[in-house]
């Protein structure tokens, strides 16, 4: 059992560097060759347990977003008997994973991290523009850079972990600590918008000695696939990490009630981590230990300007902010709240750059926005501009069309609020729509306090002003508010080792995915205290008569 204490050093990684894929460049066309080659065919995803592949039969399409007659895959549901399955093969591989030392763990996932970034690096991204409607760069700064960042983070992070020890042994004495991987599994529960974080859920408990089953979200089970075959050819053992797709109320009832439950890492919706954690409770007398919890759930991110903004950096920003990756990120700017002063301005210079946004495919690379992910989605944000346009608390200023009959388009749509607790100011929509609230100036420390209220989410938010004094009066009454909080920039796009990822109240635990202290929620410390010379008397000097 070598759980700490090696001599192999891991280095301080860098960020993964950015390929840009502009015209004329070698990764421009590697990428449109990758999606060729993808489109041109149809594969059989298959469930992964204990390293084999098995075929249950019952299966559903893998289609593209943006071309929903176009299927690229056909994938495998999991049922009662595979799930099952996949817990006694985890355990089988736990009893020889956890005994590893922990620069042989690391060695897997850094490996990985390199077949990432050389020989899979077309492929993964173009699976990802694909299967979840992602333009060139979202897909470079998702399924390459950030999740090889995770990889390579996360196993210089453990290793701290493990180096971490006791700052003091008395003489006679020696004192250490071992950390040492959960009893049981980790359920790792997927979302569909991010490839990396489809990567890291399952990954980061498997590196610091968990074994893990893994389903990723019905609509993104194509890259997850591509997934495990790297990992598979980086040298992870059969049984680490099991591939079940399958639907929630099989797959996730048969895990959560499951005594050998360890742990869950979910991101996803707020409403289903509720679900989550209520199963727990339920089941908590029948856990061979207490579950470690840890859940990245929903936003309804927020920019707020002061009348000191930049505009221009401003209206960039609420772009940006808004509608890349058609607003599907929990981090996206989803309202924001504007002083009368600079309104005027800064609706003139966004409607001008809004008016040159293209929608459509994501083999054109002129394209900024691309299709949502299903119909399903679809339905939920068009409800929400239907919804608008027949209120009187508001109205659409751009956009608010769509159109389902190829892709799952919605247009970039801006609503203008007349209420700051209009619906959509409140509620999550996970979509191409942004609300704004216009405040007049003598409220500005009013509507911060509204700010800080009016969502039960408290996942990204960003100030633009360029006074100090403001800015810190902004940040205090904002303190609570967000758990990635920026200052003159859009509220997405954390990046690992710079920005940990997470948020409080109803947006999740707040356990900085891309940290360490996400890893130490996957390992239980056992403190060892070994006494070279042990006392050989029953009695204390006290106890002396003279």
């Amino acid at each position: 059992m070598n759980y700490n204490n090696s001599i192999i050093s891991v280095p301080l990684p860098q960020n993964e560097p950015q390929f840009s894929y502009a015209p004329n460049t070698k990764e421009r066309d590697l990428l449109k060759s990758a999606l060729k080659e993808l489109k041109s065919q149809v594969i059989d995803i298959p469930l992964i347990i204990g390293g084999k592949e098995i075929r249950t039969g019952n299966k559903a399409k893998v289609v593209l977003p943006h071309n929903h007659k176009h299927i690229l895959a056909e994938y495998h549901k999991a049922g009662k008997e595979e799930v099952l399955l996949a817990v006694e093969e985890s355990q089988k591989a736990w009893k020889e994973w956890q005994k590893l030392r922990y620069e042989e763990r690391l060695s897997i996932f850094l490996k990985a991290a390199e077949l990432l970034s050389t020989k899979y690096r077309y492929l993964l991204n173009a699976a990802t523009m694909l299967s979840i409607s992602k333009n060139p760069y979202q897909a470079e700064i998702d399924s390459a850079c950030e999740l090889i960042d995770f990889w390579r983070f996360n196993c210089y992070y453990a290793q701290q972990i493990y180096k971490e020890q006791p700052i003091y042994s008395p003489k006679g004495n020696w004192n250490y600590v071992q950390q040492r991987p959960l009893e049981g599994f980790v359920f790792a529960v997927t979302p569909f918008n991010f490839t990396a974080i489809g990567g890291n859920l399952p990954t980061s408990p498997a590196i610091m000695g968990n074994v893990v089953l893994w389903k990723p979200a019905s609509s993104a089970v194509y890259a997850p696939y591509f997934i495990m075959k790297i990992l598979k050819e980086a040298g992870l053992p059969d049984g680490v990490i099991n591939f079940i797709p399958g639907s929630a109320n099989i797959v996730g009832d048969i895990c959560l009630k499951h005594p050998l439950l360890a742990g869950i890492h979910f991101t996803g919706s707020t409403a289903v981590f509720h679900k989550m954690w209520q199963d727990v409770g339920q089941n908590i007398a029948t856990y061979k230990n207490y579950p470690r919890i840890v859940g990245e759930t929903g936003g309804k991110d927020f920019i707020f300007a002061h009348s000191t903004a930049d505009i221009r950096k401003l209206v960039v920003a609420l772009i940006r902010g808004a509608f890349e990756y058609q607003g599907q990120k929990c981090s996206a700017a989803s309202r924001s709240y504007i002083p009368r002063s600079i309104w005027d301005k800064t609706w003139a210079m966004m409607k001008e750059e809004l008016s040159k946004i293209k929608m459509g495919d994501v083999e054109d690379f002129t394209n900024l926005v691309n299709a949502v992910i299903d119909e399903k989605a679809f339905e939920n944000i068009t409800g929400y501009i239907e919804y608008t346009k027949s209120s009187k608390d508001a109205e659409i200023i751009f956009g608010g069309n769509y159109d389902n009959s190829v892709g799952y388009f919605i247009e970039p749509t801006v609503i203008l609020a007349k209420k700051p607790d209009f619906k959509t100011m409140q509620e999550e929509i996970f979509g191409p729509v942004l609300t704004i609230y216009v405040y007049e100036d003598e409220k500005f420390e009013e509507t911060l306090e509204i700010c800080d209220k009016t969502s039960p989410y408290a996942l990204t938010g960003a100030i633009f002003a360029n006074d100090r004094n403001i800015i810190n009066i902004m940040m205090e009454k904002l303190e609570f508010a967000a758990g990635n909080f920026y200052i003159n920039d859009k509220p997405t796009g954390a990046v690992v080792g710079q920005q940990p990822f997470g948020g409080g109240r109803a947006s999740g635990t707040n356990d900085k995915a891309g940290s360490m202290l996400n890893l130490y929620r996957w390992v239980s410390t056992r403190a060892v205290k070994e006494n070279f010379v042990a006392p050989d008397e029953v009695g204390y000097p006290f106890m002396l008569d003279k």
